[in-house]
């Protein structure tokens, strides 16, 4: 199936096409219309982003990537947590929402906006920002679905003991692979 958002993606507009293939439709194409010029989007394929449809860019009802969740109704915790990320993410763009030390979900969309920044800095088509930007989001996903992972079965990340990350990645990895 094809789907349509402006061009030069920028975070929620990135988010959201990883959400589109990796849970949603694993064959997506994703069309890009200029900014102004939306009404040239193609017929046949599903707009989001976009003003004035039903997965419409970040409003009072949610970002984009929020309305994908809960139209496709998307269970999994890990990618609430993500909208979470994004959500925040959206709000210190466009709100210059400033981020508290202890926010969690804040702390990890400053660092989303700036890599998405780089992103469209480091490339020049919408389609390269979100191949190189997929990478991100997968790692993102696999961070947070091995932590809930160790929450949910309240087991202990085990500790450093001087080997760097060596210990808490096999461990995670593990709990990855047997809770996947």
């Amino acid at each position: 199936m094809k789907w349509v958002t402006r061009d030069f993606v920028h975070l929620d507009r990135v988010a959201s096409p990883w959400l589109i293939q990796r849970f949603v439709d694993t064959q997506a194409q994703f069309v890009f219309v200029p900014w102004g010029q939306e009404d040239t989007r193609p017929s046949d394929a599903i707009p989001f982003g976009l003003p004035g449809v039903e997965l419409s860019a970040h409003d009072e009802h949610g970002t984009t990537f929020e309305k994908i969740i809960r139209k496709y109704a998307l269970d999994d915790p890990s990618l609430h947590d993500i909208a979470r990320v994004i959500h925040s993410g959206v709000a210190q763009v466009l709100h210059h929402a400033k981020v508290a030390s202890d926010d969690r979900w804040g702390q990890i969309a400053a660092g989303l906006l700036a890599i998405s920044e780089g992103m469209m800095l480091v490339h020049t088509s919408d389609e390269a920002i979100l191949q190189a930007s997929f990478p991100v989001y997968d790692a993102l996903y696999a961070n947070l679905r091995a932590h809930a992972l160790v929450s949910q079965k309240n087991l202990e990340l085990p500790s450093y003991q001087g080997l760097g990350p060596t210990l808490p990645t096999r461990f995670l990895r593990q709990v990855l692979k047997d809770g996947a």
